[in-house]
């Protein structure tokens, strides 16, 4: 999809449930508007980040409805499109967002039947195998964790009433983190900084080498096997579900026969749930209404979890997106991936077809080249 330098921009207000992000902060219209592009942001779209109408009509942005927004050229976003929002794609549309088409099957039959080029975030992936717009979101999901599985600890919120980090002759609470990525590493940083045991395991002897010069405080790393999580699980006051398997669901690394041997009030959160997740019990859940009691075991399964801070999560995302923005309006999806290649990894759907080899392989279909999809 070529662009001309007068292409639009849009920004539709996100109606994902408890969804309170917004795919672009007034500074950032403004460097698009520098560039030449019109900027089309919905009205409200950024009330739940902080960001008042005013604020980006004083930028620049012309203020729309619904409807017009969706009619740009290219429309960003932060979550996947919502059943009541289907009626907007058409073939002609390049949506930028994150997607997770292997946990939501649904949405990438729609996408192809209407033909929609989609770039997904999580899936632009460099040489290095780093993913440069999925990791603040995933640092942000890792340090709530964290940081809610504490809270799941404590009495009132259904817990066996364990302080995270102990006290003075009191054991601290025992953590178990699955994968050492960032969202791994993140929650066993926080974890960690609050006194807890923890446990991080993974798969890649590199990796946990790596780790290796920066831990602090009570982190053991180990090797994943299923005899460790066997052994280890049990005996978690708190497990963290942080595995990744870029664009295609998440391995189940816990059955529920493990679940069941975790003692009644220890507290499992699944951040891999927006790929299905990683534990067996777990169903997704919402920011109003977050755990679902199952063996005894609170699990929280929040599909968005950096939601929950909407302003930090905003500035976070655009600050990674906007480079990636300015190419794709600016010059189009071709000449954007000719630029920066990694885009190519991005594209998940074109003129119905699904364009990324772990996407299709997650929905059982056969995957179209990249580059043919871009022809």
């Amino acid at each position: 999809m070529a662009m001309s330098s007068t292409a639009s921009v849009g920004i539709p207000r996100e109606v994902k449930r408890d969804e309170r992000r917004v795919a672009l902060t007034p500074d950032a219209a403004r460097d698009l508007m520098r560039q030449g592009l019109a900027v089309w942001v919905e009205r409200g779209a950024g009330a739940g980040a902080g960001l008042a109408d005013d604020d980006f009509a004083a930028a620049g942005a012309v203020l729309v409805n619904t409807a017009t927004a969706w009619s740009a050229d290219v429309v960003v976003k932060v979550k996947e499109p919502q059943p009541e929002e289907y009626r907007f794609l058409r073939k002609d549309l390049l949506l930028f967002t994150y997607l997770h088409l292997a946990a939501y099957p649904a949405v990438a039959r729609v996408l192809m039947e209407a033909r929609v080029t989609a770039v997904a975030y999580e899936t632009v992936q460099l040489e290095d195998g780093s993913l440069p717009l999925l990791s603040p979101m995933s640092e942000i999901a890792g340090r709530l964790a964290a940081q809610v599985g504490a809270h799941l600890l404590e009495k009132p919120h259904g817990g066996r009433g364990i302080l995270i980090g102990g006290c003075t002759g009191v054991q601290p609470a025992r953590v178990v983190v699955l994968g050492a990525g960032t969202v791994g590493w993140s929650a066993a940083r926080i974890a960690a900084a609050m006194d807890a045991e923890v446990f991080l395991l993974d798969r890649s002897p590199a990796r946990l080498r790596q780790l290796e010069a920066e831990r602090r405080g009570r982190i053991v790393s180990l090797m994943s096997s299923r005899a460790t999580i066997e052994h280890l699980v049990p005996t978690a006051d708190l497990l963290i579900g942080a595995v990744l398997t870029p664009g295609g669901r998440a391995p189940t690394l816990v059955d529920e026969q493990l679940v069941q041997r975790m003692t009644p009030g220890s507290a499992i959160v699944d951040v891999a749930i927006d790929q299905g997740g990683c534990i067996a019990t777990s169903q997704e859940t919402v920011h109003t209404d977050p755990v679902r009691t199952v063996h005894g075991v609170g699990h929280y399964a929040v599909g968005n979890m950096p939601g929950a801070v909407p302003r930090t999560a905003t500035q976070a995302l655009v600050s990674v997106t906007l480079p990636y923005l300015q190419a794709i309006a600016g010059r189009g999806l071709r000449e954007a991936v000719t630029e920066k290649p990694e885009l190519l990894g991005g594209l998940n759907t074109a003129d119905g077809s699904v364009c990324h080899p772990t996407v299709a392989r997650a929905l059982g279909l056969e995957p179209r080249h990249p580059m043919a999809c871009l022809r």
